[in-house]
């Protein structure tokens, strides 16, 4: 099994002790494949003195008061067991009074890259991720740190935090684990019944349109997006779609037709209660 460590002076002794490279996989626990793909990618690249971590910790700055904080998945034992399965050296899995005193009056603002998209339905939410990313990068000093591409706009804010900060750790972006269905891995998967989870395949297949037309201007891609999603929402009040949107990978502003360059074309859906995110990354050259 790795080393379980909860609280922040342990896991600074630990990483004095350790001679070699570190690689931090952060998450929220209640453990998938697409997790595991992220962890095998860090003790892939680990060097034979180095060490892999795992922080384990569901992040109440990030949620909104009408979000999942309270019923967000916890199953630290299964967490662990997958953990070691992997070969990961080290589950930091600390409580919410170990990581955030009551008294904490200083955080990370996103800017305007964390006020659109999922910052704009979901507002604070990259600030916090950013804070509790940064403590993360301060406590475990890695060298490299992992991230999903299912969460897109995280991994480019984390990019930025990384350059404009000087933090001096290399992203390492993973891509999208999809089930057999085409479904992107996600925790909250598990609260999708199984009509629900029939509907939210249309996400897969919003995209899915959009790359077959992305030789067609930026505006045409969009559009086949948004005609999938239409469709599938139509006389489905149980089907909401919040945003559908093409933007610049590298701002997350929107594009024009004469857009050339990476681009991602971003979708958040609730199906039932559940919300959904998804997207694909499209190198767009327009004739």
């Amino acid at each position: 099994m790795p080393k379980l460590i909860t609280t922040k002076t342990d896991l600074r002794a630990w990483r004095a002790s350790q001679p070699g490279m570190v690689s931090l996989v952060p998450t929220m626990g209640a453990l998938h494949e697409g997790h595991a793909t992220l962890i095998r990618a860090a003790v892939a690249g680990q060097e034979p003195s180095g060490s892999t971590v795992v922080s384990i910790f569901v992040n109440p700055l990030q949620f909104s008061p009408d979000e999942d904080l309270d019923r967000y998945p916890r199953t630290l034992e299964a967490d662990l067991a997958l953990c070691a399965a992997e070969g990961v050296d080290v589950v930091f899995a600390p409580e919410v009074a170990e990581m955030y005193d009551p008294s904490r009056q200083v955080g990370v603002t996103s800017g305007r890259m964390g006020t659109v998209l999922e910052g704009a339905s979901r507002p604070g939410h990259f600030d916090g991720v950013l804070t509790v990313v940064t403590k993360l990068f301060t406590l475990v000093r890695p060298e490299r740190a992992f991230f999903g591409l299912k969460d897109i706009q995280q991994f480019a804010l984390v990019n930025r935090l990384v350059t404009d900060l000087d933090l001096g750790v290399e992203i390492v972006g993973v891509p999208t684990v999809r089930d057999h269905d085409g479904l992107a891995l996600s925790s909250r998967n598990t609260y999708l019944s199984s009509e629900e989870r029939e509907l939210a395949l249309t996400l897969s297949r919003a995209l899915r349109a959009g790359q077959a037309v992305r030789a067609s201007s930026p505006s045409q891609v969009i559009a086949a997006v948004r005609e999938v999603l239409a469709e599938a929402a139509t006389g489905r009040p149980d089907f909401v779609v919040d945003y559908a949107e093409l933007v610049d990978f590298t701002t997350f502003g929107p594009v024009t037709d004469d857009f050339t360059g990476q681009a991602v074309v971003a979708l958040a859906v609730r199906v039932g209660t559940t919300r959904l995110i998804d997207n694909v990354q499209l190198d767009l050259h327009p004739a």
